[in-house]
């Protein structure tokens, strides 16, 4: 029987504390810019609001169905073919900011790649819980592993959104290497990726232009070093107390999005290094608590869950702190829980609430 009787109060706190400093700094780093289009400096934090509320309900009830209870092949297959079908739909509606991600609905928009996240978690979690001594069959156990993996992985590159790709991936290899795939098998996927990913990045204009950015962002200080130029500028405006909030001056139309990708550059001007390093320590407790459920559970996929949910979150912080520091060229990932975005909003939640859950369980 399991001992424990309430969820993780730390990752629960936690995960409270990020929508917290998340709706804060959303509407510190969108007001003007919500006053200047739509005359309310209230617009974003009022959908982001309605957003977080209906993640925490949903948060709430996962934290208490059995998690068990999604290890069935008909929600498993579902919930991938579903995922699939939404991915295939976008394109067959108008662009929006010349991509096809989006489904709008009222006054409302849902990014269909976001459920491409726990749709990948837990189609894996279910298939190689079953597999545990077939690791090394790539015929029965990797391929058909790989194959939705590398589906769902196409279509949302087609959008075109190689940043959302390149986090799917790095969740399904975390999954795969708990599961006990060999090092080796990394090696391959990584080498066969290597053609596509050139194509994808160097025949690509504007992906080159972000790349060549990155490597040397004043040589083109107005066009394709602008967003890496004005994040460091304001990073380094904040010092250790920072500017004070609501009272930085980048995200005054100088920082592009600086309540979606770039909150965090927002964040580090004006709560400074201690505010930066707050919400980076918030994140290194989720990482903690999250692979210690993993740890303990002795069921085998609530262990496969609890990783991919830790990584969806702790891997696209990651990438997104390493984008506004310039450690990484720019991409389109938000910083979980905190920056503004509805579906990455709900979805993320929820998939917190079925990790909850797991804690619940752990032995």
């Amino acid at each position: 029987m399991a001992k424990r009787v309430s969820v993780d109060r730390w990752l629960f706190t936690v995960t409270m504390l990020l929508v917290f400093v998340g709706l804060v700094m959303v509407f510190s780093a969108s007001a003007v810019m919500a006053r200047e289009r739509f005359g309310s400096p209230y617009a974003f934090l009022s959908k982001q609001l309605i957003w977080a509320a209906a993640g925490l309900v949903a948060m709430v009830v996962a934290m208490r169905v059995d998690y068990r209870r999604y290890k069935h092949p008909a929600l498993v297959f579902s919930f991938l073919g579903i995922t699939t079908l939404l991915l295939i739909s976008v394109f067959f509606l108008d662009r929006s900011h010349n991509t096809h991600r989006w489904l709008h609905a009222g006054g409302f928009s849902f990014q269909p790649s976001e459920l491409a996240k726990p749709a990948l978690i837990l189609f894996l979690a279910y298939f190689l819980a079953g597999r545990l001594k077939a690791m090394d069959d790539w015929r029965s156990t990797l391929a058909p592993a790989a194959a939705p993996v590398l589906l769902l992985l196409g279509l949302i590159v087609l959008q075109p959104d190689l940043g959302t790709a390149i986090a799917c991936a790095g969740i399904a290899a975390c999954i795969l290497y708990v599961a006990g795939m060999r090092l080796r098998y990394f090696g391959y996927a990584f080498g066969a990726s290597l053609l596509p990913l050139y194509f994808l990045i160097f025949h690509v204009s504007w992906r080159r232009d972000r790349i060549l950015a990155f490597m040397n962002p004043y040589a083109d200080r107005q066009r394709t070093g602008f967003h890496i130029i004005q994040s460091l500028i304001a990073v380094g405006t904040g010092g250790i107390t920072g500017t004070g909030l609501m009272e930085g001056k980048q995200k005054l139309f100088y920082l592009p999005e600086p309540h979606t990708d770039f909150i965090f550059a927002v964040t580090a001007e004006e709560l400074g290094l201690l505010g930066a390093m707050f919400v980076v320590m918030l994140f290194a407790i989720f990482l903690w608590r999250g692979m210690r459920a993993s740890w303990r559970t002795e069921d085998v996929f609530g262990r496969y869950l609890a990783v991919g949910i830790t990584s969806m979150v702790v891997l696209q912080a990651f990438i997104n702190i390493s984008v506004v520091l310039g450690m990484m060229p720019t991409k389109g990932i938000p910083l979980p829980l905190v920056s503004y975005g509805g579906s990455s909003l709900f979805v993320t939640l929820a998939c917190v609430g079925v990790l909850l859950n797991i804690t619940k369980q752990a032995e």
